[in-house]
């Protein structure tokens, strides 16, 4: 999906509100989570996951084209890990799959509690 495809969906979704107003709070949102992933603020958003900055080390890399040794300078990448719901979401049946725990029955049994009897001597 683009930023303007997004627009257009909540668009459809709220129509009281004019294009040009959408389109600006999108791109606000959009400013406001890259200004905080600069500054190295970790952004949570309950439910839909959280996306952080990493770490990569500076390391010695090989140039593959004449297998000369090259320094790679340390740098930062963006992770995102899904949120509970949004991975529940993911992966959710759709019209016409088996439930999952008709595919894993060993999940769903592993799931049940079993009582514990104890045997007489």
């Amino acid at each position: 999906m683009t930023r303007s495809e997004l627009i257009e969906r909540i668009a459809a979704r709220a129509p009281h509100v004019p294009r040009r107003e959408l389109e600006a709070i999108v791109h606000a949102v959009f400013d406001c989570m890259a200004e905080a992933l600069v500054a190295g603020k970790r952004i949570e958003l309950r439910g839909f996951g959280v996306f952080s900055l990493r770490t990569r080390r500076a390391r010695t890399g090989r140039n593959p084209k004449t297998g000369q040794s090259v320094s790679v300078p340390e740098r930062r990448t963006l992770s995102f890990a899904a949120g509970k719901e949004l991975r529940a979401r993911l992966n959710a049946p759709t019209p016409g799959q088996e439930p999952v725990a008709a595919v894993l029955p060993s999940v769903a049994l592993a799931s049940a509690v079993v009582p514990v009897t104890s045997v007489a001597p």
